[in-house]
């Protein structure tokens, strides 16, 4: 099955110069790019972003915390097509709370903070990156940050010169 998910490499992400090696960790896995920009989001956009439902799940605080931290700085977005998507990028950038994320993952791998540490310290988790939770989120996230015309389709190498 064949999906498309959003990927975002949030503030500390592009401050720490990791933008090109978790690219290349999804490239590496055979995700196509299909949209791709760099954005400075404003309040507005980003309660679009982190709805209401996030802060049902997760708390208000936390919802103000996401969106502050998502203003400060330019996040990369991205949309990946691939062969289930949705789950197997999830499964590459790993757990929320980098603290819990297994090595091997991009969260597991660049970040180790805790939602304890965080909470106490009343400031949001830095865990680099953002990735569609379900095949909603995924739908609802590509719609709002890409408009139709910004996706491209192409072959991959890999696709072309298949056995």
């Amino acid at each position: 099955m064949i999906e498309r998910t959003l990927v975002l490499i949030k503030k500390d992400g592009l401050e720490r110069g990791l933008v090109g090696k978790i690219t290349t960790r999804f490239e590496d896995a055979g995700f196509k790019i299909v949209g791709s920009k760099m954005v400075q989001v404003d309040e507005e956009f980003a309660k679009k972003h982190y709805t209401e439902d996030l802060a049902k799940r997760r708390g208000e605080h936390v919802r103000k915390y996401l969106t502050e931290f998502i203003k400060s700085g330019p996040v990369i977005v991205y949309v990946l097509e691939g062969v289930h998507a949705i789950e197997n990028v999830r499964k590459m950038v790993g757990e929320t709370e980098p603290r819990a994320a297994r090595p091997g993952t991009i969260r597991g791998d660049f970040a180790h903070v805790s939602y304890a540490h965080c909470d106490n310290k009343k400031q949001v988790v830095k865990n680099l990156i953002h990735a569609s939770a379900d095949k909603k989120d995924a739908e609802y996230e590509v719609k709002l940050w890409f408009k139709p015309e910004e996706l491209c389709s192409y072959k991959r190498v890999d696709e072309v010169h298949t056995l």
